[in-house]
């Protein structure tokens, strides 16, 4: 959790650790987390070491009454995990949708510094004055405000669901089957993505949080079927549970996937507990039985481990970065869209001078084309769906 901790705030430009340290806290109802003893300690050696202006107590919330006590105490700005993740995922919104969710995320982390900056109103007596004649005290209208902005922010962002949603239906009428990539966030989900499409204007970044928006890439199997690779938001143990709701709608994308790829850096000293993680998180999400059963796990990063030996049978050993073992992979992941979307290979016979061939190549996928000149037919080796197979048929076979 330590050095989760200093990820997090090495991921930020300009942001060093100067001093760490492990402390008991007290159980999480209590109003102060730390009891005096540690507190006093803590004080004291916060305002002996140079160089330190912010603290982060990686907890997921601090109270608003915390938060002002050790300001207060230290003389310093004080960060929970909820706010450093929020800044590290506001640094990296590069999207219209990304930025509205952390407007979102953003607006609990405001209601309670509106509580803390009002307690100290109030003990000036200022916070509970009503405003002109409105009937509000100045607590009220900045509630209502707030209020205000977050119901605009949801809007915003349930248009914007409607319109993935449209994007998911186009997809789905040209039958390209998707394949989600998720993992813990930096366990090389993008590299694997570059290395399975060569798409070159992916540019993976040796950071947290890298990713906060889903990108789709295509990129073609063994069998020449063009897939739609999904690159989602890393996951992260005790991702705190309102800034998952934020990206709710962003992971929505899993659920109608035809295939769910787990990644994992197995280099890592805690990969165990972040699959376990990112199951949870899964589970949370109420991922659907069949995409959970049919998920493929890959063991990335094997290059960074000697004579690695996994411990479940069925995972992929991969080094994305080194392109090593990736046939395997995309062999395996064929096998299984093959199953979930259930499209066959069949050997269709058509006549050249109709249509046949080219709708075929339009709305199937043409693995070979044997043909016959003297007859002027072909046999066609096609994947197709049942679905499409069916509209081929009413167009072609009924004349």
């Amino acid at each position: 959790m330590m050095a989760e901790a200093e990820g997090l705030v090495k991921t930020l430009d300009n942001w060093t650790v100067v001093d760490k340290i492990i402390l008991s806290t007290k159980t999480p109802e209590k109003k102060r987390i730390f009891g005096k003893g540690n507190f006093q300690s803590l004080t004291e050696r916060i305002r002996q070491t140079s160089g330190i202006n912010a603290v982060f107590v990686n907890v997921d919330r601090l109270s608003p009454l915390s938060e002002r006590e050790f300001e207060e105490a230290w003389g310093v700005k004080v960060f929970d995990r909820y706010s450093v993740v929020l800044h590290i995922f506001r640094c990296n919104a590069r999207t219209k949708e990304a930025k509205l969710q952390i407007s979102l995320a953003e607006i609990p982390l405001l209601r309670s510094r509106l509580k803390n900056e009002m307690a100290n109103l109030d003990q000036q007596g200022g916070g509970s004055r009503y405003i002109g004649g409105s009937g509000e005290t100045l607590y009220e209208v900045q509630q209502r405000l707030l209020k205000e902005r977050e119901l605009k922010i949801r809007s915003a962002l349930e248009k914007l669901r409607r319109k993935r949603h449209l994007r998911r239906a186009q997809r789905k009428h040209k039958e390209f089957p998707v394949v989600s990539v998720l993992g813990y966030t930096n366990c090389g989900k993008t590299t694997l993505i570059k290395a399975l499409t060569g798409d070159r204007s992916l540019q993976p970044r040796n950071q947290l949080f890298a990713t906060l928006d889903v990108t789709v890439h295509a990129g073609q199997l063994p069998n020449h079927v063009t897939v739609l690779y999904v690159d989602t938001i890393g996951f992260l143990s005790q991702l705190p549970h309102q800034l998952i709701d934020s990206f709710s709608a962003t992971l929505e994308d899993i659920k109608y996937s035809d295939l769910l790829v787990h990644v994992r850096d197995i280099s890592h000293p805690e990969t165990v507990n972040q699959k376990e993680n990112v199951l949870n998180v899964l589970k949370d999400l109420q991922i659907p039985d069949r995409l959970m059963s049919s998920m493929l796990e890959v063991h990335n990063k094997i290059d960074l481990v000697d004579n690695y030996q996994p411990a479940e049978p069925d995972a992929l050993l991969i080094s994305a970065l080194e392109e090593r073992g990736l046939d395997k992979m995309k062999t395996a992941v064929e096998e299984e869209v093959m199953k979930s979307t259930g499209k066959h290979v069949l050997n269709l016979k058509v006549d050249l001078s109709t249509p046949q061939l080219s709708w075929l190549h339009r709305e199937a996928t043409v693995q070979d084309v044997q043909v016959n000149a003297d007859e002027g037919t072909a046999v066609v080796k096609v994947i197709i769906s049942a679905a499409t197979h069916g509209r081929y048929k009413k167009a072609f076979e009924g004349r």
